[in-house]
């Protein structure tokens, strides 16, 4: 019998973007729960049996029960079986976001919390090994068991699990929980459905990674997306399909300055981004102050076209050149002023250095603009 899933995971459902202006971080907020939304779109159009959800799917233990609430709203789209795992970030714990989400009565029945390493049996068609975890890290394989387990004879068996692929990922994952690299061979397993590493990713044609489906950090990851797997029968090889889910695309630029036309170049990478974007700019170098400038007012426009910006310009030297000088009219003890910031950007105040030297060019700008006082006319 063929069998047709819909594996995502690392929903983060709450997740709190502290480092974004406060509208910023409501809006990537909400799109937690627009994308389970999306989720349950495809899952009906697809005509899929079931959705694997590989853990992580709250982003802490304490989000409101109101959070919960919507949750579940978000799902009520698809009617079918949604497989739901406790990863690192909601770990079924004595007293969890699971078990409160059960006391609440929120929990519909056509969602399987796996809470327990037993298997489960979803409709007719397959049967669940999960690999809950019970706390945050652990050290050992929780996946080992389904080594051993024994499931009913023509049906298919789905491994679900969250942690990190031995020897196949970066040391700096969220989680330590090891998985070992061939369990979906050991177990007999015709997929390994897993969480925990937020992009796409294949291990083997059996074991996959969902990613989160939609996008969380500044990270190249094929994140923003969905598995959509075909098993034509138990045993055979399943064919994966990515679908595209996320909306907003994390980008990064990285800018060194050393002439003019290095601010050209960020200002026209700035000038190709668009409202959909998350993105992080960091400039690094030497500019003068009409560069900079520059940069700040395309920074500025481009953070109120965008739908998130961080700018970082820690490693950015300031340069006043004598035409800046000139320009700013900073002649006696504000030129000098000037210049001795401009040398303190080599010391230990560096950072605060070159923000007192950009406060000063904002000030003295300002001062030069404004029109010149006229005296009253004076009436014979």
């Amino acid at each position: 019998m063929a069998l047709k899933l819909l594996h995502s995971a690392d929903w983060q459902i709450g997740r709190i973007y502290s480092q974004f202006e406060p509208d910023d971080a409501a809006a990537l907020f909400e799109a937690r729960f627009s994308v389970i939304e999306r989720l349950a779109t495809l899952a009906i159009e697809r005509s899929v049996d079931a959705v694997l959800v590989a853990g992580d799917v709250f982003d802490a233990q304490t989000v409101s029960d109101k959070t919960i609430r919507r949750l579940f709203n978000a799902m009520m789209g698809y009617p079918g079986a949604w497989v739901m795992l406790p990863g690192n970030h909601d770990a079924a714990l004595a007293e969890s976001v699971w078990t409160r989400a059960h006391r609440l009565g929120v929990v519909p029945p056509n969602v399987v919390t796996c809470l327990e390493p037993s298997v489960r049996i979803v409709g007719e068609g397959f049967a669940v090994l999960p690999a809950p975890l019970t706390q945050r890290h652990t050290y050992g394989d929780l996946t080992e068991w389904f080594s051993s387990a024994s499931t009913p004879e023509g049906l298919h068996r789905i491994g679900l699990a969250h942690g990190c692929v031995q020897g196949v990922l970066p040391d700096d994952i969220d989680s330590a929980n090891p998985i070992a690299v061939n369990r979906a061979a050991t177990a007999g397993l015709d997929y390994l459905a897993l969480g925990d590493w937020h992009g796409s990713k294949r291990i083997d044609e059996r074991t996959w990674y969902a990613g989160t489906p939609e996008t969380d950090r500044f990270r190249a990851n094929d994140s923003g997306l969905a598995l959509l797997v075909d098993i034509a029968a138990p045993g055979a090889a399943p064919e994966v399909q990515t679908l595209q889910t996320g909306r907003y695309r994390w980008q990064q630029i990285e800018h060194r300055l050393a002439v003019s036309s290095d601010v050209d170049e960020t200002l026209k990478a700035l000038a190709e981004t668009g409202s959909d974007d998350v993105l992080q700019i960091r400039v690094s170098g030497v500019c003068d102050l009409h560069g900079q400038r520059r940069l700040q007012h395309g920074v500025e426009a481009a953070r109120a076209r965008l739908r998130a910006l961080v700018y970082e310009s820690h490693g950015l030297r300031l340069e006043p050149t004598e035409e800046d000088i000139a320009t700013l009219h900073a002649d006696g003890y504000v030129g000098e002023a000037l210049q001795q910031l401009r040398t303190e950007q080599e010391g230990p105040q560096a950072d605060r250095a070159r923000d007192a030297l950009v406060v000063l060019a904002r000030m003295l700008d300002e001062l030069g603009s404004r029109p010149a006082a006229t005296s009253p006319e004076v009436r014979a």
